[in-house]
């Protein structure tokens, strides 16, 4: 495997002093850049990632255009449904569409495992190339957590209220359970296998898990999530955990064995520090910042970062993904204002 010539952000998942703030965006890799646009015209996004020079391409532009401290793999979280039976199409302007929701435990039982090897190469491939030819910096390879993969299975589709999906937890616990328990496997086999291949860290998006409360999450979720992350924790690779509108869960996420703690914007570091939370943590601008004027960004990245150096371990990101409207030379110019600021 190739050397490693930045790992500076390696060193701030594991809780160890950096030189200086390390920095990576959720959504980096496209959006907002024209040269992904471009590509967009050509090829789909499940295109692009079958084929790994391309999709290689695609992770590696962000590192090289704003100066980003790792790269995250170019996919989607439902990148390996097709392999158990799922079909998922991600459509422009919705998101992933599902044309066989779950509806009972008959359709769970129908749902079959992941061979990484055979059913996803091309993941495999494109990180192989990555860390052994192509990347300065580590490579953060991800999956989707069963509750938000579940999210999309039952509703068919993006929510904004997951009503269905929680009226299958509360009324069909059994199918719930069991579904739960063929995604966990899901997400262990496949992150593991994108670790073997050289991801040299892993985030876990449970983006929509927000929309349960404390007692719910204890009940339906928190047990998968030990499962997962005790078994993750075998590859000896640093884990992140993030979610979107999750404030209210961030006591049990730090009782996760999980070595970050991704932060949207809607709790700042300090509040978290001040809930006892021990986990090195990531976040946490709000991407909407980024669409100010330069002196209203500045203010608020010199605050966060102020609170992130009172611990020894913070990673600056977004509290969400970038959107397409941000520019990319804004993109650049926080990251070396990050940078620069937090050497100081």
């Amino acid at each position: 495997m190739m050397t490693i010539f930045n790992d500076t952000i390696l060193k701030a998942f594991r809780g160890e002093e950096t030189d200086y703030t390390p920095v990576w965006y959720m959504r980096q890799a496209g959006r907002s850049q024209k040269e992904y646009r471009e590509l967009k015209k050509k090829y789909s996004l499940f295109e692009i990632t079958h084929q790994p020079e391309l999709c290689a391409y695609v992770t590696r532009l962000p590192v090289e255009m704003y100066d980003v401290d790792a790269a995250i793999l170019y996919k989607d979280i439902m990148s390996p449904l097709p392999a158990i039976g799922v079909d998922v199409d991600i459509k422009s302007g919705i998101g992933p569409v599902i044309d066989n929701p779950i509806t009972s435990l008959k359709d769970v039982m129908k749902l079959g495992t992941i061979d990484p090897v055979s059913d996803v190469p091309y993941v495999l491939d494109t990180i192989s190339l990555l860390t052994k030819e192509q990347l300065q910096v580590p490579l953060i390879g991800f999956s989707g957590a069963p509750f938000t993969l579940a999210s999309y299975m039952i509703e068919g589709g993006p929510s904004k209220n997951y009503h269905k999906t929680k009226a299958f937890m509360y009324s069909e616990p059994k199918a719930w359970f069991a579904l739960m328990d063929k995604l966990a496997e899901m997400t262990i086999t496949y992150v593991k296998a994108q670790v073997e291949a050289g991801a040299q860290a892993i985030q876990i998006f449970d983006s929509w898990v927000g929309a349960l409360n404390v007692t719910d999450y204890r009940t339906y979720i928190k047990p998968i999530m030990e499962r997962i992350f005790r078994s993750l924790r075998e590859n000896n690779v640093p884990l992140i955990l993030f979610g979107v509108g999750a404030s209210h869960l961030i006591k049990e996420w730090n009782d996760l064995p999980v070595d970050v703690i991704g932060l949207d914007w809607r709790l700042s570091i300090k509040e978290a520090r001040a809930l006892d939370v021990t986990k090195a943590l990531q976040g946490n601008l709000d991407p909407a910042f980024l669409l100010s004027d330069w002196e209203i960004v500045e203010e608020k990245v010199k605050q966060i970062i102020d609170e992130g150096k009172q611990h020894p371990s913070h990673i600056f990101n977004l509290g969400h993904g970038v959107t397409p409207e941000i520019n990319p030379e804004r993109l650049k110019q926080l990251t070396t204002f990050i940078h620069e600021y937090s050497k100081r």
